[in-house]
């Protein structure tokens, strides 16, 4: 199969990659690095080193066998480039990760919260559109979040994207029919997830595009069997406040000697997935495609729920490191539980890779081997959803790193430039 994987040079595309051209696919990395210079912006660089794609690639010719090729193309912004690459290349299946992904990073500013919502969208009815007017008939396979949904339950699990209803009439007939889940989005993130789920719904039934829509956990873990074979294919580790997804800055505070850095009471629950699931999870959607004139197939992309709290008792019982409660910067429930189907990924064959003490000590490895890397001032989030504090959350401090004071957690997020879109 030929696979077109945008936004193949991020955190989750390139994994992606590297997994599906060891299994034998011909794959095409679509990406502007944007996400490169979004860390010369925050002056935040990945705990592990990331060489350049060249790099990257001659490595994997190297150690796996096979090639990967690349094009430098801004997805959201130069349509016809897209169009052109659809219609040279004739992709049998095109992987879309080319968006903003972090929900942090979106409430930063005015300026972070018009770039999130101009590229993702932008990127995502891009690529729709292209599809149509290039006449493939190629499989998009598109990675959204759980986030969707927001973060809570009606007593029951939350479905995988679509809810049974039972309408009554005017006649008083009760009438059975499915609908998407109502999104509840928490953050300018989030909602442009909730616009792409939209756009492909319309285009599914308009244009008959054929579309799976993966509601993905947050993400932990750091190697695959592919980013393990040489350090020049390692993954990025994001540590920051704005990146790190909250059990890979729990293992790297640990492994540096800094407090947990709980946000509010900790009651959050959360979806999670391994990043070896993650990449499973993509190969099992591109193998199960929808057909042609089908709805948008949506598979909720995770594998177990924590409260996170328990995770930072966790990581600080077998790191014997220390726990800290600092203000929540999110605007969201202080306590919320969450339950989730997941039943899709499991029928067709995903064996879940669940918490164990092993897979958080080889975290934690991975953050000490490069823990000379990290620069303990951006590990705060200062990115801030409101100013008014919540009910029921504290006002502790943010821990002083071990080399210093942090930034305040009420200083003002620089209202900076927002990089070219992924």
């Amino acid at each position: 199969m030929k696979i077109a994987v945008l936004g193949g040079d991020g955190f989750c595309g390139w994994p992606a990659s590297l997994h599906l051209s060891d299994l034998g696919h011909d794959v095409l990395i679509v990406d502007n690095l944007s996400r490169r210079r979004i860390d010369e912006e925050l002056g935040a660089s990945s705990l592990t080193p990331i060489v350049t794609p060249e790099e990257r690639l001659s490595a994997w010719q190297e150690v796996g066998g096979r090639q990967i090729r690349f094009a430098e193309i801004d997805v959201a912004q130069d349509y016809d480039a897209l169009l052109d690459l659809l219609v040279t290349e004739r992709p049998d299946a095109v992987v879309h990760f080319a968006e903003q992904r972090a929900a942090p990073y979106s409430m930063k500013s005015p300026a972070h919260k018009r770039y999130t919502v101009d590229n993702n969208t932008n990127a995502t009815h891009n690529v729709l559109c292209a599809l149509v007017e290039s006449g493939l008939d190629a499989h998009l396979v598109h990675l959204g979040t759980m986030g969707v949904y927001g973060y809570g339950t009606a007593g029951m699990k939350i479905p995988e994207g679509y809810l049974d209803v039972e309408v009554t009439t005017d006649q008083g007939e009760r009438i059975g029919q499915q609908i998407l889940y109502p999104t509840n989005p928490g953050s300018i993130y989030h909602m442009t997830k909730c616009l792409d789920q939209q756009l492909f719904a319309y285009y599914a039934k308009n244009d008959r595009l054929r579309i799976t829509d993966l509601h993905q956990g947050i993400i932990w873990g750091t190697h695959t069997d592919q980013t393990l074979r040489d350090e020049r294919l390692i993954n990025r580790f994001d540590y920051d406040g704005d990146y790190g997804t909250v059990l890979n800055r729990f293992l790297m505070q640990a492994a540096v000697g800094y407090p947990l850095t709980v946000h509010g009471t900790g009651g959050q629950t959360r979806a999670f997935i391994h990043i070896r699931d993650m990449v499973r999870c993509v190969q099992i959607a591109l193998d199960n495609p929808p057909g042609r004139g089908d709805r948008v197939k949506i598979f909720n992309q995770m594998t177990e729920t924590h409260r996170v709290r328990d995770l930072a008792e966790m990581v600080a019982r077998i790191s014997d490191a220390s726990v800290e409660l600092v203000p929540n910067p999110r605007h969201e429930a202080a306590e919320n539980e969450l339950h989730v189907s997941n039943d899709t990924f499991l029928d067709l064959g995903l064996e879940p890779t669940l918490l164990e003490e092993g897979l958080l000590l080889e975290v934690e490895d991975v953050a000490r081997r490069y823990a000379d890397r990290a620069d303990l001032d951006k590990i705060p989030c200062t990115s801030v959803w409101t100013v008014e504090q919540q009910p029921g959350v504290p006002t502790s401090r943010v821990p002083t790193p071990p080399s210093g004071p942090g930034p305040s957690p009420t200083s003002s997020p620089a209202e900076a430039a927002a990089p070219q879109s992924a």
